[in-house]
């Protein structure tokens, strides 16, 4: 398979400028680029699509550019957006940028002779505007930048409208495309759906100022089946920053993904093989209890974005929240775990497995403790109890002072020894 095929193959094309683009994709090497805003810290799940997509161009012969958007950030995309966005400072910025670089090599080898990472602050800050007005300006029309989806939008939106800022977004992205063509011989643009008509505006820049001829390749923003789009504004969307989101909750993320959507993040989010792909899918539509399509698709993701050694933290840690052993987590891995779960303190003065479970229970019931264990509902550390009146054990403490109640399936209670 193609690269090109592969593209279509995976659902990774919205629209393409030409139709000769599949051609030059399979039998030449062009100079690509993916622009990657910087006005977070850390990229999110939302930049996943675009680097993945620059990474199997790579892959094919091609030359990828990833361009971090130091100078546009400045300005703020209107793109998807109903509001403007909050600028931020120089600092926050170059900040931001110097972070998010290192996560865009785990996805693109930018070595020297593989590829290529700039910042367009570099050349858009010394540019004098009248020279950008001269040399840019005049080869855009306003009835044109107005009917511009990203710009009609937010004109039709009377109480925000769309500041002059925000307004000459588009000019400065496709002078992005104009000097990369003009300095590294770049003649492709990758981005999202929303990105079209910044990505023709370059075109057709190169096309007025240079004659030239560039392309554009867009690919579909994700939407779940429930609506949810990967957007860095919605708070429960992961970022790929341990710090902003662990690699455990990140792995859980994935794991709890609808099985109407899994397939589709195989696809586009991962390099897994077809026929393992459809495998997953066969395992999905028969056995939808066992998750395997979601396993695969978290530990990929996992790997990729944290390392093997995160991956592998996470999945234990993972296990032991359904059913596994508790007692193989470190005490970091456990508070992760069961964050969310309530928890108690304990002294080490011979409490018995009763007493715990009685403190653990709502009702505070002796009774009610016996009647879960004789029904078979009462847990220590993943293992079932039936004898209630024994005295908890040293080293069955996880950490040497934690240890896990589960009545039922569910329902889980940490304690916590002095």
């Amino acid at each position: 398979m193609d690269v090109w095929d592969e593209l279509e193959w995976r659902g990774a094309v919205a629209q393409s400028t030409d139709p000769e683009l599949p051609t030059l994709l399979r039998q030449e090497s062009l100079t690509v680029y993916l622009g990657i805003d910087v006005t977070a810290e850390s990229l999110h799940v939302g930049h996943l699509f675009g680097l993945m997509n620059l990474a199997r161009l790579q892959r094919a012969g091609h030359r990828p550019i990833a361009l971090l958007g130091g100078g546009t950030t400045l300005i703020g995309d209107p793109s998807g957006r109903e509001e403007e966005r909050p600028l931020l400072s120089d600092d926050e910025i170059a900040a931001n940028a110097a972070a998010i670089r290192a996560q865009v090599e785990r996805f693109v080898d930018l070595s020297p002779s593989r590829g290529t990472l700039v910042n367009n602050a570099d050349w858009l800050r010394p540019l004098r505007l009248t020279d950008f007005l001269r040399e840019v300006g005049k080869h855009f029309t306003v009835n044109v930048m107005i009917a511009k989806e990203s710009v009609r939008a937010r004109l039709e939106e009377r109480e925000q409208g769309i500041s002059y800022t925000e307004f000459s977004y588009m000019l400065l992205q496709a002078y992005d495309f104009l000097h990369l063509f003009d300095e590294h011989g770049c003649t492709l643009q990758i981005g999202g759906s929303d990105q079209w008509g910044n990505i023709t505006a370059g075109i057709d820049l190169i096309r007025r100022n240079r004659g030239g001829h560039a392309y554009g390749l867009t690919f579909p923003l994700i939407t779940s089946a429930s609506g949810r789009k990967f957007s860095k504004s919605d708070p429960d969307n992961p970022w790929l920053s341990p710090e902003k989101t662990s690699p455990y909750r990140f792995f859980q993320y994935w794991l709890n993904s609808d099985d109407r959507d899994v397939g589709m993040y195989l696809r586009l989010l991962t390099d897994l093989p077809r026929s393992t792909i459809e495998e997953l899918d066969v395992a999905t539509a028969e056995h939808p209890e066992r998750r395997q399509a979601q396993q695969a698709l978290a530990w990929d993701l996992t790997v990729r974005v944290h390392g093997e050694a995160a991956a592998e933290s996470a999945k234990r840690a993972s296990e032991a929240l359904f059913g596994g052993d508790p007692t193989t987590l470190s005490e970091s891995e456990l508070l992760e775990v069961f964050a969310d779960a309530p928890s108690s303190e304990a002294g080490r003065d011979g409490a018995t497995v009763l007493d715990l479970f009685a403190q653990a229970l709502e009702d505070g019931s002796k009774s009610a403790a016996r009647r879960t264990a004789s029904q078979g509902g009462a847990y220590v550390n993943s293992r079932q109890e039936k004898e209630l009146d024994r005295p908890v054990r040293e080293d069955e403490l996880v950490a040497e002072r934690y240890l896990v109640l589960r009545k039922g399936r569910k329902r889980y209670h940490l304690i916590r020894f002095g």
